[in-house]
């Protein structure tokens, strides 16, 4: 919190604040380039990349131009949208962060987080105890009633951005008697899917030049082709999974390469990425809309006990 993103470093008046000289910080550098060695292993290994978790899935998702967007799926949710070289303030309450640094030049993103993404899952199957591992929750969910309209408000931590609201806590609405296994399972996946379009809907409103492009996948529950058909559909957008789900180690991987000479340019990784599998939209508009707007009630209800 001592670096100012905007002026490339060291904040004089933070610093002064808290009273740490700035001349005792470390000096910034590019995300790829020499930072020293390290003998931890008995041996000199050269460090040559350096970058934080959701700044690496960006880069190991080849997100290097402005309007590309990835949203990372692992206990929480992280979504990061490239603004390019000018910082873009959010009025929406989301972070404006750094991407990625090359050649003295900052990518500036807005990054939203979900704290409850993989985790519901989790609690399907150490709280409810409906199913036995993850993967079951995809075909418990293509079992469930399509007439009932379950929406599980994951607020067991309170809600992320957009709402920042660490106080609420997790609620469901529309259970009927015939409300079982199956339909948690189905509001389970698609409130990933809901609190995805929450940050999107935020990011569009906060960068203009955000027309809702292709959203680029990753994570564990990213493997999940139902959570993802959904996921497609309340956002409406084309969500493209690719063949390696491990992007933040394919990102801090490629730094230290393309700094070592042993990997391709941006340009050249960029190429590289592969496409697993694309999901399209198949919900219609008026069904989408009609959707999201019963989830938005569903967490002002929730908000507001």
């Amino acid at each position: 919190m001592l670096y100012d993103i905007h002026k490339g470093r060291w904040s004089t008046t933070i610093c002064g604040l808290l009273g740490i000289p700035p001349a005792m910080l470390p000096d910034v550098r590019d995300c790829a380039g020499d930072f020293g060695a390290t003998r931890l292993f008995d041996a000199e290994i050269p460090i040559r990349g350096v970058a934080g978790d959701q700044q690496a899935a960006t880069i190991g998702q080849a997100c290097f131009e402005p309007g590309m967007m990835k949203s990372t799926y692992g206990t929480g949710c992280f979504a990061l949208l490239n603004t390019g070289s000018d910082p873009v303030r959010s009025n929406n309450r989301l972070l404006t962060t750094i991407a990625y640094q090359f050649d003295g030049q900052p990518t500036y993103a807005l990054e939203g987080s979900i704290f409850i993404a993989g985790a519901v899952v989790q609690w399907l199957r150490d709280g409810l105890k409906i199913i036995g591992a993850a993967p079951e929750t995809q075909p418990l969910a293509e079992t469930s009633d399509p007439n009932q309209e379950v929406i599980l408000v994951p607020a067991f931590t309170g809600l992320g951005a957009p709402y920042w609201e660490p106080d609420c806590r997790g609620a469901v609405f529309g259970l009927t008697r015939n409300s079982g296994p199956a339909e948690f399972a189905r509001a389970a996946l698609e409130s990933v899917g809901f609190q995805t379009r929450d940050l999107m809907e935020a990011m569009r409103a906060d960068w203009p030049d955000e027309s809702g492009g292709t959203l680029r996948v990753d994570g564990g529950m990213s493997a999940s082709d139902w959570a993802m058909q959904f996921l497609a559909d309340i956002t409406g957008a084309p969500v493209d999974r690719p063949k390696v789900l491990e992007t933040t180690a394919l990102g801090a991987a490629w730094l230290a390469g393309m700094a070592a000479g042993v990997y391709p340019d941006r340009a050249g990784f960029a190429e590289t990425w592969a496409l697993d599998r694309q999901f399209t939209p198949t919900m219609d508009v008026e069904t989408r809309t009609a959707r999201y707007a019963a989830w938005k009630r569903a967490v002002a209800a929730t908000i507001s006990v």
